[in-house]
């Protein structure tokens, strides 16, 4: 443990006087004085509560039973509405979830109102009257400057009590959202974000939430890196519930684009000298956008805000920022998550998973809004299934020689069979046949020996 020796036989005044003279010396202040001193300066902390979830996650690869549960401790903070703001991992997969407030002993059941993947934001709330007792609900800042203020407020571990963390932001950008993996805009501070941080608000130094922590930059070379979603990202997140009763998401343009830096490009697409702008490169097929738009059109500008040459719009004095930015400001239904590929590989799944699996989820796009990539996540152990045991994770691309739309259209096809063999072609070029009255009489059998409750789920029989 290390000791700092502090020399109290000198002292400086107020006016550089330096000396020895005993009335500069006085009896200290009180602690409890000077907590509750403390306390004053950032009146809303009394508003940020202890999360406490039981998770229990769905088993991708046993699809009728769910994982072991476990237990998980967050932070949260009260806005106006008696509702609680925290992380959307904070409360994935819940099967029951408590809060604590500040100073209190008691655990208050809530209810989850709206979970937000992309942005990682959850809304709570909780009914018994006696929590919402003496607490005042935060009041929301402006977006912060480079350089400005940010206290960070919750319970991180190491300890039961509120931890306050202090830093300053020192960036603003599109950032790559972990849970959701998409990319929204997020704000880097240079303070510790620790686990248990998660779901906890940042406030400025005017005492105003500008922020919720949600991840941190884990790596040799670097520390304390951690990012806080912004303002504009929670107002989306909170007007999207009261505007339509629930989270409907973060929209996206259902394009790749090409950044137009070279001259000689822009030559080539017809443009002028003083215009900018991206190219497009494919379109989602199933977007609205792909009945306007089409590949090597140039978009110039976006809600009027004019887009350069390297894909980006005008932020803020002296910054630039990526014009997805200007697109999820809107409003609609689109989402987008990755649980599969993530529990079966873990959250490095982009380097673990299949290169076809990974290519798909990256670059392809649906035809149709029907299409579904279908995948066999393993063989059950069989006799008739002798030799097919080594197929993980592997594509299904048709059904005696029918092309596969989607999960309940195989279903249908096999259902109705009434050809001699099944036969599915897999990809890299596998194949996997089972005589048709063989496999249907052993059906019964493997959902015995495995414990499954049934050989469909309800949503394929409907």
């Amino acid at each position: 443990m290390y000791l700092q020796y502090i020399n109290t036989t000198s002292t400086t005044t107020t006016n550089g006087y330096s000396g020895h003279d005993s009335a500069l010396f006085s009896e200290p202040e009180p602690i409890v004085q000077r907590w509750d001193s403390a306390g004053r300066v950032v009146p809303a902390m009394d508003a940020v509560v202890k999360v406490f979830c039981v998770h229990s996650e769905p088993n991708f690869s046993l699809p009728w039973q769910r994982k072991k549960q476990y237990s998980s401790r967050s932070s949260g903070f009260v806005i106006g509405g008696r509702r609680v703001l925290t992380n959307a991992h904070s409360v994935d997969h819940h099967t029951q979830v408590k809060l604590k407030k500040r100073g209190s002993d008691t655990k208050y059941l809530a209810t989850v109102l709206a979970i937000g993947t992309e942005c990682d934001i959850a809304m709570l709330t909780v009914s018994d009257d006696e929590f919402w007792e003496g607490i005042s609900p935060v009041e929301f800042g402006n977006l912060p400057a480079l350089q400005d203020a940010v206290t960070v407020v919750g319970y991180p571990i190491g300890g039961d009590t509120i931890s306050v963390t202090s830093g300053v932001v020192s960036r603003m950008e599109i950032l790559s959202y972990g849970h959701g993996s998409t990319k929204l805009l997020g704000m880097q501070i240079d303070a510790a974000i620790n686990s248990g941080n998660s779901g906890g608000p940042a406030f400025s130094d005017k005492g105003k939430c500008v922020g919720i922590a949600f991840q941190s930059f884990k790596h040799e070379d670097v520390e304390n890196i951690g990012y806080v979603i912004p303002i504009p990202v929670i107002m989306h997140f909170i007007l999207d519930f009261e505007k339509n009763g629930a989270y409907t998401g973060f929209p996206i343009l259902g394009i790749e684009w090409q950044k137009m830096e070279n001259p000689d490009l822009r030559m080539s697409m017809g443009m002028k000298a003083d215009q900018k702008g991206v190219r497009i490169r494919r379109m989602e097929p199933t977007s609205p956008e792909s009945l306007v738009l089409k590949p090597s059109d140039v978009i110039l500008s976006f809600d009027g805000v004019n887009i350069a040459n390297d894909g980006t719009v005008p932020f803020r004095h002296g910054e630039r920022i990526g014009f997805s930015y200007l697109v999820s400001q809107k409003y609609t239904g689109d989402t987008v998550s990755v649980p599969y590929l993530r529990s079966e590989y873990g959250k490095d799944y982009d380097f673990d998973a299949p290169v076809k699996l990974l290519d798909k989820h990256l670059h392809a796009m649906a035809e149709s809004v029907e299409e579904q990539l279908v995948v066999v996540s393993q063989v059950l152990v069989a006799d008739i299934n002798i030799g097919y045991e080594g197929i993980v994770n592997t594509q299904v691309l048709a059904f005696n020689g029918k092309p596969v739309k989607n999960l309940k259209n195989l279903a249908s096809m096999v259902e109705s069979c009434d050809n001699e063999y099944l036969k599915f072609d897999l990809e890299y070029n596998q194949m996997v046949a089972l005589r048709t009255k063989t496999a249907k009489a052993a059906t019964l059998d493997i959902l015995l020996t495995h414990c499954i409750p049934s050989a469909m789920s309800d949503d394929l029989k409907s």
